[in-house]
C-alpha cells in the first residue's frame, strides 16, 4: 500500500539554488508525492503563519469560553500554537529570511480559511480547530519528508505533540456529555470543514500548475489524511 508521503533517500543538505518544480509534462505519479515539496522558504512560510492564524483563533476561543477551566484549557493550546509557530520564525530566521516576507504570501488565503471556518459558537470554534490542525499537521509533517534529514525530523517532533489534541479532546467529550445534542451538531460541522482544510493542505504542494482540483493521482493523500481525520473524530465519538 502507498504511504501519504513515501520515504526516500533525503538529500544530504536543501539545495536552495535548484529549481524544484516538476517539469508541467512529467506525469505525478503516485510514489513521488514527496517531490512536490515546495522549497524551504515557502514551506516554512506557510507553516509558521498557519500556526500564527490558529493561535489568533484559539485566542478568541478563550475570551467565549464557557467556564474558566475552559479558558486555562484553551489558553494552554493556543500557547502550544504560538510555541510551534516561533520555533517555525526561528528556522525562518537561521535559513537568513525574512519572517514576515516569507509569511506573507500567505496572509490573505489562510486568513480567507479562517474566516469561512470560524464557527458559529465556541464549540464549533474548538471543533474547527481540531479537525484542522489534525489534517494539517498531518499534511506538513509529511510535506517535510521532502527537505533534508534534519528538517524533516525537526518538524516531525514539532508537529506531533499530542498534548494539544488531549486537551481538546477532553474539552469538547465533557462538553457534549454534558449536552448530548451536541454530538450531531458537532458531527455535521465537522464534516463540513474538511474540504477547506484539504483545500489548505493541497495549496501546499508544489503541484504542476495545470494540476486538475480533483487529479485522481492526488487520491492517497486525500485518503490518507481523511483516515486520520476520522480517527480523530472517533475519539470524540463523533462520525466523520
Amino acid at each position: 500500500m502507498v504511504t501519504l508521503f513515501p520515504r526516500r533517500k533525503r538529500r544530504s543538505s536543501l539545495s536552495r539554488g535548484r529549481s524544484r518544480h516538476p517539469n508541467p509534462d512529467q506525469v505525478v505519479n503516485r510514489v513521488g508525492l514527496s517531490e512536490l515539496t515546495p522549497d524551504l522558504p515557502h514551506f516554512l512560510g506557510q507553516a509558521a503563519y498557519l500556526q500564527l492564524s490558529f493561535f489568533e483563533g484559539l485566542s478568541r476561543a478563550v475570551t467565549t469560553a464557557p467556564s474558566t477551566a475552559s479558558k486555562e484549557a484553551v489558553s494552554r493550546v493556543a500557547a502550544i500554537a504560538l510555541g510551534r509557530h516561533h520555533e517555525l520564525v526561528a528556522e525562518l530566521e537561521r535559513e537568513g529570511e525574512s519572517p514576515s516576507e516569507a509569511m506573507e504570501p500567505f496572509v490573505g488565503p489562510i486568513d480567507a480559511f479562517q474566516l469561512r471556518t470560524r464557527g458559529s459558537d465556541w464549540f464549533e470554534a474548538l471543533l474547527g480547530y481540531y479537525v484542522a490542525s489534525g489534517i494539517l499537521d498531518d499534511a506538513f509533517a509529511g510535506i517535510a519528508e521532502g527537505l533534508s534529514d534534519d528538517y524533516a525530523e525537526r518538524i516531525a517532533r514539532l508537529l506531533s505533540n499530542e498534548v494539544a489534541h488531549d486537551i481538546v479532546v477532553a474539552e469538547l467529550r465533557a462538553a457534549i456529555d454534558d449536552n448530548p445534542r451536541l454530538a450531531s451538531r458537532l458531527a455535521l460541522y465537522g464534516r463540513r470543514l474538511v474540504g477547506d482544510v484539504l483545500l489548505v493542505a493541497r495549496s501546499a504542494l508544489d503541484l504542476p500548475k495545470d494540476t486538475a482540483p480533483d487529479d485522481e493521482r492526488l487520491e492517497p493523500v486525500l485518503t490518507e489524511l481523511i483516515a486520520a481525520h476520522t480517527r480523530r473524530m472517533d475519539d470524540l465519538g463523533l462520525t466523520a
